[in-house]
């Protein structure tokens, strides 16, 4: 999540007393579960670990490319909010990431990327073969993880999140051939891609340290509104915010429908559609 989302929040007050200021940059909304990565860290680190001598450099690799580990970090702060830290957070919080950096490598491979968070991305180096290898490799120690331990929700909930951003790719591209993507389908779209994995983490977390079914839907709508917000922001970075880091205008090259497109489209005339 880039520091300028962030920064957009607003403070939410109950009227009475001014409400405490949000943390404004990413370092802030970890500082609480700061020791907590740590220890997540070793855990993730050990997940991966191979005795095949390819894979581990691989491993090795990959534990270089310093991502803002999002997706653990929200896992661990549901866990803080709704009970305390266990050995099952840190399960659930690499399930998640092993997951999620899965589906990155082999999206790497369908859009032919050859970087990643700054560095070469592993078809880059190691060719397409080899790279779905791997992903499918993280694949299967993130399942093991939860199998291991009996871990069933924790493996429902993630299987249920791969589902859906599986048919939100399949759905976006079926869309964009056609541009007759429309505001309602285009939330289903990122409902389905984004949102779908970052309610995973807080329903995790919520899971992890046994919260009530009413808390548990509660964080599962936390992080489903969030990844929404995290979606559409990262849509308007298109579109002309270098600061954000993301390159402008990938999303047009890869025929993407996003919302701002959305709504370019609707009022443009049939020459501009045709020209878009």
């Amino acid at each position: 999540m880039s520091d300028q989302l962030i920064a957009s929040a607003e403070p939410i007050s109950n009227g009475h007393q001014p409400a405490a200021a949000l943390p404004t940059t990413l370092a802030g909304i970890r500082a609480p579960v700061e020791n907590d990565l740590r220890e997540f860290k070793k855990y993730f680190r050990a997940s991966m670990r191979s005795d095949v001598r390819l894979l581990d450099r691989i491993v090795q690799y990959v534990l270089r490319q310093k991502g803002k580990q999002l997706r653990p970090t929200l896992v661990l702060l549901t866990a803080r909010m709704c009970g305390e830290v266990s050995e099952r957070t840190y399960r659930g919080a690499a399930l998640v990431e092993l997951l999620h950096s899965a589906t990155l490598i082999h999206d790497d491979v369908v859009d032919e990327a050859e970087r990643r968070r700054g560095m070469f991305s592993i078809n880059a180096l190691w060719k397409n073969k080899i790279s779905v290898l791997f992903g499918d490799f993280l694949l299967s120690r993130g399942l093991l993880l939860a199998l291991d331990s009996n871990d069933y929700d924790l493996l429902h909930t993630m299987s249920e999140a791969v589902r859906r951003m599986s048919e939100g790719e399949l759905l976006q591209i079926e869309k964009s051939r056609r541009l007759d993507i429309n505001e309602e389908t285009y939330f289903r779209i990122i409902s389905d891609k984004t949102a779908s994995l970052m309610s995973a983490c807080t329903v995790s977390g919520a899971v992890s340290v046994d919260a009530p079914p009413h808390t548990v839907d509660q964080m599962r709508q936390l992080g489903e509104k969030l990844g929404l917000a995290f979606q559409i922001r990262d849509d308007l970075f298109d579109f002309g915010d270098r600061s954000a880091g993301k390159p402008i205008g990938i999303d047009l090259k890869e025929k993407k429908l996003t919302l701002p497109l959305i709504h370019a489209l609707a009022k443009a005339d049939r020459s501009e559609r045709r020209r878009v």
